[in-house]
């Protein structure tokens, strides 16, 4: 085959065995890596000490399993987009621009709470409006 060497094909054999544990060897200690060093929180299907049972004891499908389906990846990062840039006008100058702000979910309930109550509070109001005609409308009557 090549220029003066024989065709050994248990050498090319044995190459490829050493090549595939090297790389099964790295595959599992990433995992166990990953396992330990990962907070209980971003696990998920089983606790810690399971998954890393199940990677010593099965190593090539604990090892995919637990890349696949074991572990929370994090979200991905929303890119900036490209886009031109937008002028304000120069009257407008800097105070009338809208600062936005992301509203907390306690702050919100905190809103609808407020809101539930202006309404019971407006229905009280309606109620006690309505009362106070009938009375006027009973004390006109002889």
């Amino acid at each position: 085959m090549g220029a003066g060497r024989p065709f050994d094909p248990v050498a090319k054999l044995t190459a490829m065995y050493a090549l595939f544990s090297a790389v099964l060897l790295v595959l599992i200690v990433a995992a166990l890596v990953d396992i330990i060093t990962r907070p209980e929180d971003q696990v998920k299907h089983l606790p810690k000490v399971l998954w890393v049972i199940l990677v010593i004891f099965l190593p090539v499908i604990g090892s995919l399993l637990w890349f696949a389906i074991g572990r929370e990846y994090p979200a991905p990062a929303e890119r900036p987009r490209m886009s031109v840039p937008r002028r304000q006008p120069a009257s407008e100058g800097t105070q009338g621009q809208m600062v936005r702000r992301v509203r907390s979910t306690e702050e919100e309930l905190a809103d609808l709470d407020r809101e539930i109550d202006f309404h019971t509070e407006q229905a009280r109001i309606r109620r006690i409006e309505a009362e106070l005609a009938e009375r006027r409308r009973l004390a006109e009557e002889p």
